[in-house]
């Protein structure tokens, strides 16, 4: 494409969208909505599939949702043109001393600075309507059948959930990697078998909460803390806790100091508990796109291709001793 397409394109379009997808974002600074622009959706069949998309995330992303709802973020402003974050920890300095002459020469000290890196990859999932079935949608005076949008946002959301919980197994880009709650290195640990897997009978789950509050203490993180249990325990904690009183497992833990709330996380693995410490030195979720979709056509326009795409990835954290909020019971 001439100079002289690209100014007269810029004249009509005003820099929105033209060309290919990789000319749209390009040309626009990599923002993801100019995929959206002369679209051939119109302006209420985008809402339904927008609705679809939040609908479908809110019900997926339980702890990504913690941490967003707490403040627990970092935005990049140009996600899609960041591919890595770069961010540093410090070292803490010497205890102050004592003496009897003030003219003593004191230490000197000052805290040391060090860089790390965390890969944003794109999480994502496509689908596509064909335009005759976009028409006879039309011709009928039916809403969009917005199917494909809530699966393709439920898979997105579901990658999201594991990659926090689970991890990816270490993805490394740029110099950095990513870690879930459950193979973060740093991560405190607490062993499950010596109170019991909590859905077996006589098992100790408030026990195993109460030394995994007591590892985070040790490691100087002191909450408040989320508690995150497999689906294979939910049924447990209901339980009841005593005879004595009308109080369930749940309601016990609940009530151990610091504790916000016990949560069934779907896709935390069986058999595994997490203590998370909700403080933005331990876990934060960077965001360089939230849940969005995009649009282009292939087929002369026949067909019109859409994808959810997000840049959500938790960046786990521990100070320069490798102590850490995060505390893993198995």
């Amino acid at each position: 494409m001439n100079k002289e397409m690209m100014a007269a394109l810029d004249a009509v379009f005003q820099g929105k969208a033209y060309g290919s997808v990789a000319a749209k974002l390009l040309a626009n600074d990599m923002d993801a909505g100019a995929l959206r622009s002369n679209s051939v959706l119109r302006d209420r069949e985008w809402k339904d599939v927008d609705e679809a998309v939040v609908q479908i995330a809110r019900q997926r992303l339980v702890g990504v949702t913690d941490l967003v709802g707490r403040g627990l973020v970092y935005n990049v402003s140009d996600g899609l043109g960041t591919t890595v974050l770069e961010y540093e920890d410090i070292s803490d300095m010497e205890s102050a001393q004592m003496d009897m002459a003030g003219e003593a020469e004191g230490r000197n000290d000052r805290p040391v600075y060090s860089l790390g890196y965390l890969p944003l990859p794109i999480v994502h999932k496509d689908f596509n309507i064909s335009i005759r079935s976009l028409h006879a949608s039309r011709k009928r005076g039916q809403a969009l059948d917005v199917t494909s949008a809530q699966i393709a946002s439920r898979k997105v959301s579901e990658y999201l959930e594991t990659l926090l919980f689970v991890g990816t197994g270490g993805i490394t880009f740029g110099g950095g990697t990513i870690y879930g709650y459950m193979n973060f290195p740093n991560r405190c640990t607490v062993t499950l078998s010596t109170y019991g897997n909590w859905d077996d009978s006589g098992s100790d789950a408030v026990g195993c909460v109460i030394a995994m509050k007591q590892a985070s203490i040790d490691a100087k993180h002191y909450g408040p803390w989320m508690c995150y249990i497999p689906t294979n325990f939910e049924t447990a904690i209901d339980e009841n806790y005593s005879t004595y009183r009308d109080e369930t497992i749940r309601d016990r833990i609940k009530r151990i100091g610091g504790i916000i709330d016990v949560k069934v996380a779907d896709y935390l693995t069986a058999d595994n508990v997490l203590l998370v410490e909700m403080a933005p030195e331990t876990a934060r979720m960077v965001i360089g796109l939230q849940p969005t979709t995009v649009e282009w056509e292939t087929k002369g326009g026949m067909i019109s291709h859409f994808k959810v795409m997000s840049i959500m990835v938790p960046q786990l954290r521990a100070d320069q001793d490798g102590n850490c909020g995060i505390v893993h019971a198995s």
